[in-house]
This record gives structure tokens, C-alpha cells and sequence, in this order.
């Protein structure tokens, strides 16, 4: 059978709408984003929901979750422009934002509402008081970051003043404080789960106390992203939230080892057992917020530690840097 010139190139023609359809709907239904964290923690745990369960590709999302060590670094990303949004305290948002950026960072979906840490003691005796902090060697956090600001709140709340009551050590970076301590550094030390636990399995110590129980409601990790980004990918973030807040709905109905088991292949190189008494202790203190809503109370107790740190210029509203319009819409959509 012949085929005529004008045939040939009517199906020449043809293939290339269909490949460039195809291309087309490919691009739309694939929307990436890049999330930078601050650690990998357990601490985190709906987040690693949200993409186990598929709740992110059932919102038509590829997201690639990058560990960038330290709230200094992963905000210094975000700026940059090598991740769209930032897990991490909300107090980087607002040390951005004090100096006066020009495309400030805007908080837009909360994923924990305490601290993530615990009082680990090397030498823990029978029954805990925080009098026995006073003249031992702590080891901390960085200086203005929210676990330093929240341990000092504590601190200060229970009558021990950091800087003269105890030798308080802030020069080591925060990917090397659990190794740090592990060398014989310090007689307490704040540590993020599954770290604790471990360290509690290995017989370095236990933990005799709970941050996040003692200093209350924060917006302590936060999604957030620049405002021009916010402005130009407005769909994108709500989708984004949408799938987060199921993640939260599912975490909060589901037991500590259902919640590890999914998980799992987040922290392969974690003991089993270990994952899930980390998840059953964010659980018991009510670690993760079930909904992506930051309210002001909880932001008014964020400045209150960052006051009391001494790293607060002037208050910030909290609608200044925070849109609460996706996580709200995320809450309505819920069933």
C-alpha cells in the first residue's frame, strides 16, 4: 500500500502534538518540591508520613526531602534558592525579618507545637531535680537557636541561671553534639529522639526530663518558604498543606507503632524497638500539632523565649511573617 506525501506528513504532524501533549501533562502532573530539613529526626515524624502514605502524590507532588544540619544552614538554603521550603524553627523566619530582607521568609504550615528535645544525664540518679544541674557541665545547642532558647526558658524557669549557675558549652556544632557527649563532653546534654533513646539503650545515661512538656505550646518546627515564592506557587503550597494535615490526622490516630512502621525506611539503620518508644514519647506529650494552624498564643510564648534569650529586637506580629490562609483551608478540607 502507497502512502501519499501529504499522509506522511499529517502523522509526521500528528506525533508531535501527541509528544508535546504528552510532555505537557507530564510537567503538570509531576510538580516537584524541594524541602530542606533541619535534621532527620523523629521529631519529624508526619512529615515522613505524609510522603510514606502517599499523601503528597495523592495532591500530584514529587517532593524530595534534603537533611541540611543546623537551622543556620538550612535557612542559608532556603535564601539561596536550592530548596523551596524550609523545616525549621520558627524563630529563623524572624531573625531574617529583623534584618530587614526584602523577600522575608513567611511561615505557612506548623508540623510540631513543642520542643523536641530531652535532658539527658550521664549520671542519672534515682530520682531527678533540676537543683542538680546547678554547677555541672552542660552541654547545649547553638546560641539563638530555638533549642538553646528553649532549655535556657526552662532553665530560668526553674531558678538556674545558664550563665553562672552551671559551664554551659556552646561551641559544638549541632551535627556533632550526640557524638560530642558520647566522647565523655558534659555531665547533661539536650538531645532530639531517636537519639535519646539510643543513647539510653547503649547504657550512656537516661533521660530525666522533657523540654517540650516544660516549656509549653511553640510553633517549634515550622514549613516555610520566601514570600515570593509563597506569591508565585500558591496552588503548589496549598496542595502541599492539604497533604500535611492529612499526615497529622493520620498520626494522631494511629499508634506509636503503626506511626514507626511507616517510617521505617526513613531510619533504616534504626533499631525497631527504638523507633517506636521515640514516636510513643512525642506522642504521650503531644509533640505533634494536629493540625498546621500556628494561633497566637502559641507564637506570643515563641517570643517570650526569644525574649527572655535575648535575641528578640522589637515584636513581631504574628501576622507579619506567617499566612495562616493555607493551613486554615487545609483544616476546612479535612473530613
Amino acid at each position: 500500500m502507497k502512502y501519499t506525501p501529504w499522509f506522511i506528513r499529517g502523522i509526521v504532524i500528528l506525533l508531535i502534538l501527541i509528544v508535546a501533549l504528552t510532555s505537557c501533562n507530564k510537567e503538570e502532573n509531576e510538580a516537584r518540591i524541594t524541602i530542606g530539613e533541619v535534621t532527620r529526626s523523629v521529631f519529624y515524624a508526619p512529615e515522613y508520613v505524609a510522603a510514606a502514605q502517599g499523601f503528597f502524590a495523592e495532591e500530584g507532588l514529587e517532593v524530595d526531602i534534603q537533611t541540611t544540619a543546623g537551622g543556620d544552614k538550612t535557612m542559608a538554603a532556603l535564601l539561596a534558592g536550592s530548596v523551596d521550603i524550609a523545616l525549621v524553627g520558627a524563630e529563623t523566619s524572624i531573625y531574617v525579618y529583623q534584618q530587614g530582607a526584602e523577600d522575608p521568609v513567611i511561615n505557612f504550615a506548623q508540623l510540631t507545637q513543642t520542643d523536641g528535645t530531652f535532658l539527658f544525664a550521664r549520671n542519672a540518679q534515682d530520682s531527678f531535680d533540676w537543683e542538680q544541674l546547678k554547677q555541672s557541665v552542660f552541654l547545649g545547642q547553638r546560641k539563638g537557636g530555638m533549642p538553646q532558647m528553649a532549655g535556657e526558658f526552662v532553665l530560668n524557669k526553674h531558678g538556674i541561671n545558664p550563665s553562672s549557675d552551671l559551664e554551659l558549652i556552646q561551641n559544638v556544632d549541632f551535627a556533632n553534639i550526640a557524638s560530642a557527649f558520647a566522647s565523655g563532653t558534659g555531665d547533661y546534654v539536650q538531645l532530639f529522639e531517636p537519639q535519646a533513646s539510643i543513647f539510653e539503650q547503649e547504657g550512656r545515661g537516661k533521660v530525666v526530663a522533657s523540654f517540650g512538656t516544660e516549656s509549653g505550646h511553640l510553633p517549634y518546627t515550622v514549613f516555610m518558604t520566601k514570600q515570593s515564592y509563597l506569591n508565585e506557587n500558591k496552588e503548589l503550597v496549598q496542595k502541599f498543606t492539604n497533604a500535611l494535615h492529612k499526615a497529622q490526622l493520620w498520626v494522631d490516630s494511629h499508634t506509636a507503632e503503626e506511626i514507626a512502621e511507616v517510617i521505617k525506611p526513613f531510619f533504616k539503620d534504626i533499631d525497631p524497638a527504638i523507633l517506636t518508644s521515640s514516636v510513643s514519647r512525642y506522642k504521650e506529650q503531644g509533640t505533634y500539632a494536629t493540625d498546621p494552624i500556628i494561633d497566637e498564643q502559641e507564637w506570643n510564648n515563641l517570643l517570650d523565649v526569644m525574649t527572655a534569650a535575648g535575641e528578640l529586637k522589637q515584636k513581631v506580629e504574628l501576622n507579619t511573617i506567617v499566612d495562616s490562609t493555607f493551613a486554615e483551608q487545609a483544616k476546612a478540607l479535612a473530613p
